[in-house]
């Protein structure tokens, strides 16, 4: 028994299910299907010789059937028959017993436990990896459960299409081509019989399975945009049940998949003709062949084993011609899913690294904003010929009202996206020459819409530095006056404390707690460069009274770009900057601003509980 595991754990080893990929994966199916599984390519073809090598035996069965039927039949004393064909009669039996058991199994565990249990995540993890180097704009534009659904239904779909292309068509091809050797051995008009069957077979199947493939496609695409719907319904829950548009919702998942159903009744139709012509071309086989044989064995050409062999055979390839056929079908429908998920996943990446991008351990934290402007690619809005210096450890506010750019500001300084015009420096290096995660690993951020994984509370604030110790991680949540709720956290598994799961989005957190858990992430992760975008908005006051201390010794020796509605949280920077429709109006210390009685002092003076009014906004 231990040898037998450890021969089934060396199989299902042969193929590293998490590789990567070279290079980018190619927008044309089959240079897309060869990024997707290179690195298995061998031990493939070994299992589609192993199948190939099984299907000839099903050739080997008909053929010895008919051996043993001839030599039955010439037999003058059948008491004597055993005594005779003793060693027939042991190759028959060893035929069945061994040599046909071992080739299926051995091509069973080629499909079981070789293939697909690491050929699909080594797939999924490629699509994954190119799909994390998307930028934002990727994700914007599409549903979350979209992509993801995408990424699992490709590589489960090529999976499949290799599986079956070695389960049924190396299987069957191996089992035609022994087939017409065998019946040109006992008549050539039998065997030419069987080309021209086949001839016709493949020709339905060319009319068929284009068109299987271009409805599966469809239906692909319509299941989808089923999925990306009601995953944006659930993820947004709250708000349909606020607005009390339940219904409306209903309405949007039904109108989808009104549009799925379409395309898998198109598809249904479809598939339906195709296995009826099946059906009839798979009944036609045995009759053509068994009628001929018996009409050539009137005139003494064929043998009665032969006819025997010949039936077997045509039996066979009958059943296996609408097994094949079903499964080609399939394999057509999974190609059609791959070249839908293709469509999506490929997109070449739009901000990329340079071939020699610049890595920086540690920075010092100069900044600089030289002339930049950026706009979303449209003609108005982002920030408009900015020119920012930043010195290392200095603590900058940035105010303005909504729509002044200043969220544009610290997501070019994060490169979620490039500038198009000017450049922006980290410790005198462009941006684009530094590579990204290197630039991120240099920038601790805290904004106001926080972000939690579906992890635990630890988990959580341990993605700032993962290497962290529990110690540290617990220090940083004390830090951020995390700790103290964090240790009352219960979820549905019972799991409490910093183990508890916080829920998608961190739902389970109010405002103020997924704030403070972001806090101790920042803390924890240690950055030269701190940006707080209304880092502590959703505080009440008495907690961010006693955050505002531990706030400023993080900020001790950071660089620190600090963007706040509530103008009190600024008044103690060494500067503050003024943004209006994308432009820097004014620059200057909270002191010297008050003095100057411009945009920043009309700002504090209309102040209501310290915060930038919504007059401000709209002017």
């Amino acid at each position: 028994m231990t040898t037998i595991m450890g021969i089934l754990r060396w199989l299902g080893n042969l193929i590293d299910g998490f590789q990567p990929a070279d290079g980018p994966p190619p927008r044309t199916l089959a240079a897309f299907v060869r990024w997707c599984l290179a690195g298995a390519w061998p031990i493939i073809l070994l299992a589609g010789l192993v199948s190939g090598l099984a299907g000839m035996l099903e050739v080997g069965a008909a053929y010895l059937l008919g051996v043993v039927i001839d030599s039955a039949v010439s037999t003058a004393d059948p008491a004597a028959y055993f005594d005779d064909h003793l060693w027939l009669i042991l190759g028959y039996i060893a035929f069945y017993l061994i040599a046909r058991p071992l080739f299926f199994g051995v091509s069973a565990a080629f499909n079981g436990i070789v293939l697909p249990p690491n050929l699909a995540p080594m797939v999924q993890s490629r699509l994954h990896r190119w799909s994390l180097g998307q930028d934002v704009t990727f994700f914007d534009n599409d549903f979350a459960g979209r992509i993801a659904q995408k990424q699992a239904q490709t590589a489960t779909a090529l999976v499949n299409v290799v599986t079956e292309v070695i389960n049924a068509v190396t299987f069957a091809m191996a089992t035609l081509i022994g087939a017409v050797a065998m019946l040109a051995v006992i008549d050539w008009r039998i065997a030419g019989a069987l080309v021209v069957w086949l001839a016709l077979y493949f020709l339905m199947m060319s009319w068929y399975l284009p068109r299987i493939r271009a409805r599966s496609k469809d239906r692909a695409a319509a299941r989808a945009n089923v999925t990306g719907q009601i995953v944006d319904t659930i993820t947004n829950v709250k708000t349909v049940k606020l607005f009390g548009h339940t219904e409306y919702e209903d309405e949007a998942a039904l109108d989808a998949l009104r549009g799925f159903r379409e395309k898998a009744l198109a598809f249904g139709y479809l598939s339906t003709g195709f296995r009826f012509a099946l059906m009839t071309a798979a009944g036609v086989l045995p009759v053509f062949l068994v009628v001929g044989s018996i009409l050539l064995w009137r005139t003494g050409s064929v043998t009665p084993g032969e006819i025997a062999a010949t039936g077997a055979i045509a039996m066979r390839i009958a059943q296996m011609t609408g097994w094949v056929s079903f499964t080609l079908m399939a394999i057509f429908s999974n190609v059609g899913e791959v070249e839908d998920g293709m469509r999506t996943l490929t997109p070449p990446h739009q901000l990329t690294d340079k071939p020699d991008a610049a890595r920086i351990d540690r920075a010092r934290g100069e900044i600089v904003f030289d002339k930049v402007s950026f706009a979303y690619g449209r003609q108005i809005g982002g920030v408009e010929d900015v020119s920012l210096h930043v010195a290392p450890g200095e603590k900058l506010g940035i105010v303005g009202a909504s729509g002044a750019g200043k969220s544009t500001l610290v997501s070019l300084l994060l490169r979620l996206y490039d500038t198009e015009a000017g450049r922006i420096t980290l410790d005198g290096i462009d941006l684009r020459d530094l590579a990204q995660d290197s630039l991120r690993q240099q920038i601790a951020m805290v904004t106001q819409e926080t972000a939690m994984f579906n992890r635990s509370a630890y988990a959580n604030i341990l993605y700032g530095r993962p290497d962290a110790t529990e110690e540290e991680v617990i220090a940083a949540a004390k830090r951020a006056e995390a700790h103290e709720f964090i240790t009352g956290l219960k979820d549905h598994r019972g799991r409490e404390g910093y183990e508890a799961f916080l829920g998608e989005r961190g739902v389970k957190l109010s405002g103020g707690q997924r704030q403070r858990i972001a806090l101790a992430r920042a803390f924890l992760k240690d950055a030269p460069v701190l940006v707080l975008d209304e880092a502590t908005s959703a505080l009440d006051s008495e907690v961010e009274a006693a955050i505002q201390d531990t706030l400023a010794d993080v900020m001790e020796g950071k660089t620190v770009i600090a963007i706040a509605h509530r103008l009190s949280t600024l008044s103690s920077l060494d500067r503050i900057v003024v943004l209006n429709d994308g432009r820097i109006v004014e620059d200057g210390t909270h002191a010297d601003l008050l003095a100057e009685g411009g945009l920043y002092a009309r700002y504090w003076s209309r102040q209501s509980g310290g915060f930038i009014g919504v007059q401000e906004a709209a002017e």
